[in-house]
């Protein structure tokens, strides 16, 4: 792959749930021409939680890996369960050795910044040369600088400037990712 390329995107600062909708565009019209690994978040729809984690969906085959412990209506801790992420992760790093052309990950959130969650399918993705598209919020970003730096490329929740990272990355790869 072309060094000077940068194979890990990041979208800083940017809304969770505005991240999750246009990645989720983004790849709807990616998949007919590459091999997509990874997850996506979800909610869980719960009403009266403080925390908004609920799930992670899986790209290739849509199984949903819960990431919250339901404490019940006006708990005040967060709900965050990191077994579900666990198993994405090592769902995800199946899917990287079996071959895929990009690995699209919801975030780096809390759990990766304590080196848990998906930080193996971060890992295995980057040991496996495969580009990753992520997000992170400014609460980790220090942490995500710590793991990703110098292979990332910063760039704006725009639909554009993501999807063009792609097709330059796509363009330096080997031809097998231009299948």
């Amino acid at each position: 792959m072309d060094t000077t390329v940068k194979t890990i995107a990041v979208v800083r600062d940017a809304p969770s749930d505005a991240v999750q909708t246009l990645f989720h565009d983004l790849i709807e019209g990616w998949q007919g021409s590459a091999r997509i690994a990874g997850v996506l978040a979800e909610g869980h729809g719960l009403e009266g939680r403080r925390c908004n984690a609920g799930f992670l969906r899986s790209i290739r085959d849509g199984r949903r890996y819960p990431i919250f412990q339901d404490l019940g209506a006006g708990a005040q801790a967060c709900q965050l369960d990191g077994r579900g992420a666990s198993e994405a992760s090592e769902a995800i790093r199946r899917d990287i050795e079996d071959g895929c052309d990009l690995v699209v990950l919801s975030k780096f959130g809390k759990l990766e910044a304590a080196r848990e969650g998906l930080m193996p399918a971060f890992a295995a993705a980057v040991e496996a040369g495969v580009p990753v598209l992520t997000s992170v919020s400014p609460a980790f970003r220090e942490a995500w600088d710590r793991f990703a730096e110098p292979l990332i490329v910063a760039l704006p929740l725009e639909r554009d400037a993501i999807d063009a990272w792609w097709r330059s990355v796509r363009d330096a790869a080997p031809s097998a990712a231009h299948a």
